[in-house]
């Protein structure tokens, strides 16, 4: 396993649409853990390929109980209710937001194995996994950012 480098907003593959995963392979294990030791490292609640420079539909977040979710190929397939909450980006360094997310979603994804699985995610769990599925989409947080919060402010 290896800790990634975290691409910057401005660089071009966080605006493209990633590619579907077809081969569940040793390559694809290989990304996923670094993918995990990376977002360890950096403290983060998830991570997307795309924020390593890999334009693949493959994304993590933390399971909230010391794990993590491992998602490829995520679709969301129903959201319900709305919350609004802060939300900042490992690809958007020490900028944060107020942002509508949905309460609650259902998620369909892959494993690394390629077996296909449905997860129901509510609150940050749900927030987490927009903003990870709108990273494969080309699409950064700050496109729904209805006020910017100064760091501090998320202290208190």
């Amino acid at each position: 396993m290896a800790i990634r480098n975290i691409v910057k907003q401005g660089d071009p593959c966080l605006e493209k649409v990633c590619r579907p995963v077809t081969e569940f392979n040793a390559r694809l294990h290989c990304l996923l853990d670094d993918m995990v030791e990376t977002l360890a490292q950096a403290e983060g609640a998830g991570l997307a390929a795309p924020q390593v420079g890999i334009v693949r539909r493959v994304a993590v977040i933390i399971d909230g109980e010391g794990g993590y979710i491992e998602l490829v190929n995520p679709v969301i397939t129903r959201e319900e209710g709305i919350q609004e909450g802060p939300e900042g980006c490992l690809s958007v360094p020490g900028r944060y937001g107020i942002v509508d997310r949905p309460m609650n979603v259902t998620v369909q994804y892959q494993d690394r194995f390629g077996a296909e699985h449905t997860i129901d995610l509510e609150e940050f769990l749900a927030r987490a996994a927009c903003h990870e599925i709108d990273h494969l989409d080309g699409k950064l947080y700050v496109r729904l950012v209805k006020e910017y919060l100064n760091p501090e402010d998320l202290a208190e």
